[in-house]
C-alpha cells in the first residue's frame, strides 16, 4: 500500500488528485469544529460523554468524527446523504419511471437521479436538524442549559445551520468522487473514524492490560480477515469457440469471469447501520431512552438490535449484488461474443448457473460482513467493559475497506496512465 502511494505521488496528475482529496478532507475537519450558534457546546459534550455515549447516538458521533456530540455545523455528517441514497435506490426499483430514468436515459438519467438525491438530502437535513433541535430543547426543559437563547429566531438558526452543514458535506463528498481519489462518502467516513483513534487508544489504556491485549489481537485478526476476504473471488471458467475467417482462426481462448466475495464492499454495513439506527435515534431525540421498548428493541446493546442489524446486512448485500450483476445480461454478452461456460448451453442455462453462483457468493459475503460487524457488539453484550468498543467492527471494516478500495483506484489509474496502445 505504501509503495502504491509513493508511486502515485511521483505522478503529477495523481499527486494533484491526492492533494485535492486531502484539501477537501482538511476543509471538512475544519467545519467539524465550528460550533452552531445559541448552543452551549461544553454542557452538551459533558452530558453526551456521561449519558448518551453508550446509546445509538454514540454510533452517530463516531461516524461524524465527534461533531455530533459537540453540535458543530457538520454534526449531521454524511448520514442524510447516505439515507437519501438508500431511499432513492429503493424507489428506483419500486417506481417504473425512476427505473426507466436510471437505465434507459443513460448519463442524463443518472444526472437526474443525482439531483433528486440531492434534494432528498436537503429535506432529510432539515428534518434531522429539527429533530436535533427538539432533542436539545428537551434537555433544556429538564434543567440542562444547553440552548442559550429561546425563541423562533435561535431555533431557525440552529435548524438551518445543521441542514446547511449536511448539504455542504454532501457537496464535499461529491467533489472528492469527481476530482479526487476514491468514493467521497467512504473517504469522509474514513477521515471521521481515523480521527477517533486517539480516544480509542485512551480507552484501551484505561482497560486492564490483558483486556487491552485481547482487543488489539482481535483488531489485528479482523484486519487480516478483511484483507483476505477482500481479495477472494470465485472464477467462472469461460471458453470462446473457434471461428475461421478466411485463412485465419479467431477465438479458442480460455478465460474466466471473476466474481468477488466482497462485491458490495463496505456499503451494506454503512446502509444497515443507518437504517437500524433510525428507530433508536427517534427514541433518543424524543427522550424515550428510559422506556422498556427502547432498551429491549432499539438499543445497540439489545439482542433484537443485533439480529436486525445482521438481517439488514444480508438484505443490502443481496440488494447490491442485484445492481452490480445481471445474470441474463452476462449470459447474452457471452453468447454474442461466442463465449460459453463449459457444461452449460448458452442462454438461459448459463444465466441460471451464474445466478446460482452469485447467490452463494452473496450469502458467504453477507456472513463475512455480519461476523465482522456483529462480533464486537456480541462481545460488548457479554463483557460489560467492552461496550465502549461495540462499534469497533463497523469502524474497522469501513477503514480497511476504504483503504483497500483507494489503493486499488490508484493502481487502476496508474495502469491506465502507463498503458501504451498500438499507436505508440
Amino acid at each position: 500500500m505504501f509503495s502504491t502511494l509513493k508511486n502515485a505521488w511521483s505522478i503529477p496528475e495523481l499527486r494533484k488528485k491526492l492533494l485535492f482529496t486531502l484539501l477537501i478532507l482538511m476543509l471538512y475537519r475544519v467545519g467539524n469544529v465550528i460550533p452552531v450558534p445559541f448552543i452551549d457546546v461544553g454542557t452538551l459534550a459533558a452530558y453526551f460523554e456521561s449519558t448518551l455515549s453508550t446509546t445509538i447516538l454514540g454510533l452517530y458521533d463516531a461516524m461524524s468524527g465527534s461533531a455530533f456530540s459537540q453540535a458543530t455545523v457538520f454534526a449531521l455528517g454524511i448520514q442524510p446523504y447516505i439515507n437519501a441514497s438508500i431511499i432513492i435506490q429503493l424507489l428506483t426499483i419500486a417506481i417504473p419511471a425512476l427505473e426507466r430514468m436510471a437505465k434507459e436515459e443513460g448519463e442524463e438519467g443518472k444526472k437526474k437521479i443525482g439531483r433528486i438525491t440531492r434534494y432528498t438530502t436537503v429535506g432529510l437535513g432539515l428534518l434531522l436538524g429539527w429533530a436535533y433541535y427538539m432533542m436539545l430543547n428537551n434537555y433544556a426543559s429538564q434543567g440542562l442549559p444547553i440552548i442559550t437563547e429561546d425563541g423562533i429566531l435561535p431555533a431557525l438558526v440552529i435548524i438551518l445551520a445543521f441542514a446547511a452543514g449536511s448539504a455542504v458535506v454532501m457537496w464535499l463528498g461529491e467533489q472528492i468522487t469527481e476530482y479526487g481519489i476514491g468514493n467521497g462518502i467512504s473517504m469522509i467516513l474514513f477521515a471521521n473514524i481515523i480521527s477517533a483513534i486517539p480516544h480509542g487508544v485512551s480507552s484501551l489504556i484505561a482497560m486492564g492490560w490483558w483486556q487491552a491485549i485481547l482487543v488489539v489481537i482481535a483488531i489485528i485478526a479482523l484486519v487480516v480477515f478483511i484483507v483476505f476476504i477482500n481479495d477472494a473471488e470465485r472464477r467462472i471458467p469461460i471458453q470462446y469457440a473457434k471461428r475461421v475467417v478466411g485463412r485465419k482462426i479467431y477465438g479458442g481462448q480460455s478465460t474466466n469471469l471473476p466474481i468477488k466475495v466482497s462485491m458490495s464492499g463496505v456499503m451494506p454495513v454503512i446502509f444497515a447501520s443507518s437504517i437500524c439506527s433510525i428507530p433508536a435515534t427517534i427514541c433518543t431525540l424524543g427522550g424515550w431512552t428510559d422506556t422498556t421498548i427502547y432498551k429491549v428493541l432499539f438499543a445497540n446493546t439489545s439482542w433484537v438490535y443485533v439480529i436486525m442489524y445482521g438481517l439488514m446486512i444480508f438484505f443490502f448485500s443481496w440488494f447490491y449484488s442485484t445492481i452490480q450483476y445481471d445474470p441474463v445480461e452476462i449470459a447474452n454478452n457471452l453468447k454474442k461474443n461466442g463465449g460459453f461456460i463449459p457444461g452449460f448451453r448458452p442462454g438461459k442455462p448459463t444465466a441460471d448457473f451464474i445466478k446460482r453462483v452469485i447467490n452463494k457468493i452473496v450469502i458467504f459475503g453477507a456472513i463475512y460482513l455480519a461476523i465482522v460487524a456483529l462480533l464486537p457488539l456480541v462481545a460488548g453484550n457479554l463483557v460489560a467493559d467492552l461496550q465502549n468498543l461495540a462499534i469497533g467492527g463497523t469502524s474497522v471494516i469501513i477503514v480497511v475497506g476504504v483503504a483497500l478500495e483507494t489503493v486499488k483506484a490508484l493502481e487502476a489509474q496508474m495502469l491506465m496512465r502507463h498503458y501504451k496502445g498500438f499507436l505508440d
